[in-house]
């Protein structure tokens, strides 16, 4: 019969088992400590080679390589936990996709990629890198995109958490969902957690309800428990809307940077269209004219636009039956049908809030 390794036994009584089956002698409590791990062990022998491997072949193995059995099964538990939250991985050329000029590029490229790929240079000079983000900044701006993109440069998995994930049994479990979630991301290795719209989960307690306090505090609780990990694990938060946000995470201490993401200027925009522009079938296309028409345009705006332009050529092909190419003409003629996320009134408050709350 299987031993359950949840159960745990008397010290005196794993001391015994585990001399009875290697002829190793353990003091009881270092032998309590042992055995659930032997069972582990074995459980992880069976599994590789598809049999049982029994418990004598199992605590002889792990007693003569101890650390490295340890090592194997961390790793095993971590690509089941990696399944479990959707991990992802992300091309490096995601990266390249966001123009060198936007400042949060910059800023990231600077704070948080050289100091983890740059690891004995930041030891030298005591530089320690960010573990905690907070991405702010109207709607569509990217934000999820720089995440994204993040994990790419970095060769890091990404993990997306929705608030729509932690409220699944109901608002009265997203507390005890959130603390399962972070103890499990606390025992990865080289991820990227991503929280898309934080306010949900993360809001300011002066006004919310028992439930909406009970969330907010259980983060501030796991906050500074992940933080305290000495693996490689970035969590970073998005929200539209960071005046909603709890003032004890905007405080230093428990978010590294707070750090806006906005319009684009003219270089990044071009970055952007040429992108989407490659992967169409074009004619002759004035690069500058459509960087003028789209001002106001976020990613997301552009995105679209050309979701639209790419329908629109392909329903002209159908109707023609002859190669058509999109043109100048051809976008301008969709610009106009679609509206721009950034308003004046949008890019005021954005400019307010990145006086107010920026930090990196």
């Amino acid at each position: 019969m299987t031993e359950d390794f949840t159960e745990p036994l008397a010290p005196e009584l794993c001391a015994g088992k585990i001399f009875e089956i290697s002829g190793t002698k353990f003091d009881p409590d270092a032998a309590a400590d042992l055995w659930p791990r032997i069972l582990q062990h074995k459980w992880l022998l069976s599994e590789k080679v598809g049999r049982d491997v029994g418990l004598r072949v199992a605590c002889i193995d792990f007693l003569e390589n101890m650390e490295q059995a340890r090592e194997e099964y961390l790793a095993y538990q971590r690509r089941d936990i990696l399944n479990e939250m959707g991990a992802q991985t992300i091309s490096k050329e995601l990266w390249d996709t966001i123009s060198d000029s936007q400042p949060p590029k910059q800023i990231v490229q600077r704070k948080i990629i050289l100091p983890l790929t740059q690891q004995d240079l930041s030891k030298k000079h005591g530089v320690v890198p960010p573990k905690t983000i907070i991405f702010f900044g109207p709607p569509g701006t990217g934000k999820t995109h720089f995440a994204k993109a993040l994990a790419g440069a970095l060769s890091w998995w990404f993990i997306e958490i929705a608030p729509s994930m932690l409220m699944v049994d109901g608002t009265e479990k997203v507390g005890a969902n959130l603390r399962n979630i972070m103890e499990k991301s606390r025992n990865l290795e080289e991820a990227v957690i991503f929280i898309d719209e934080f306010e949900e989960i993360a809001g300011s307690r002066d006004e919310a309800s028992r439930v909406d306090k009970s969330i907010t505090n259980e983060f501030l609780k796991q906050v500074p428990l992940l933080k305290n990990q000495g693996n490689n694990i970035l969590l970073i938060c998005a929200t539209n809307y960071i005046r909603q946000l709890d003032a004890a995470l905007l405080r230093p201490g428990r978010f590294d940077c707070i750090i806006p993401v906005g319009g684009l200027n003219e270089d990044e925009r071009a970055t952007i269209l040429e992108h989407y522009l490659s992967k169409l079938n074009t004619g002759e296309v004035d690069l500058d004219r459509i960087i003028k028409m789209t001002s106001r345009f976020t990613p997301a705006d552009m995105e679209y636009l050309f979701q639209q332009v790419a329908q629109f050529a392909f329903e002209q092909e159908l109707a023609t039956k002859q190669d058509y190419r999109v043109t100048t003409d051809t976008i301008f003629e969709i610009i106009p049908k679609i509206r721009p996320t950034l308003t004046e009134d949008v890019i005021m408050e954005f400019e307010k809030d990145s006086i107010a709350y920026s930090r990196f």
